[in-house]
């Protein structure tokens, strides 16, 4: 009995292996250098303070308490009218006795009358100031405010990132080589 020849083939499957390093990155990023300067507002205040004014000449002189400049000024005006009333008294008594000889009458009794009867002074309550005697006056406090704003002053310097980057790398290796074995048997004549 003869065997038929035959061929045996055995093959072993190639495995490929792969080893990953994964990449890696790092940013950073410095701050910013930063200067901040604010120059203080400039204010400035102007005042003008108010004023009262109390007039109390009236008053005094409604009191008869007047000021010695005006006592004088009035004594004088009193004195000149006073003066000018007798020079016109005694000229219209010159004149009613030149109408005598016309015929005129007696008028010495008349004028002796008119000269001896004197008008009652009057009383008056004089240490009583009159109504509205005091003058108030009163100007009120002024205040101007200025004042200017200043901006801030910022310098600022940005930083640049600081980017480390390392790339990853993929080993591919043959984990298993790939065989093939191919036998002959039974090829004998």
């Amino acid at each position: 009995m003869r065997l038929m020849p035959q061929i045996r083939i055995e093959s072993t499957i190639g495995q490929i292996g792969m080893r990953t390093i994964p990449a890696r990155q790092s940013i950073e990023q410095p701050r910013a250098v930063l200067e901040i300067q604010q120059p203080p507002a400039v204010m400035q205040i102007e005042r003008t303070p108010g004023k009262l004014t109390i007039d109390q000449t009236k008053a005094w002189e409604d009191m008869n308490l007047k000021s010695t400049p005006r006592l004088v000024e009035e004594f004088a005006q009193d004195g000149r009218s006073q003066l000018l009333e007798g020079i016109a008294r005694r000229a219209e008594e010159g004149d009613e006795l030149m109408r005598i000889e016309l015929g005129g009458g007696n008028p010495i009794p008349h004028i002796a009358k008119r000269n001896f009867e004197k008008p009652q002074a009057s009383l008056n309550i004089t240490f009583i100031p009159s109504p509205f005697s005091v003058k108030v006056n009163y100007e009120p406090d002024v205040l101007h405010i200025q004042w200017k704003q200043n901006k801030p002053i910022i310098h600022a310097e940005p930083q640049e990132p600081v980017i480390e980057n390392e790339p990853g790398k993929v080993d591919i290796y043959m984990e298993r080589e790939p065989s093939l074995k191919i036998d002959f048997v039974n090829l004998e004549a």
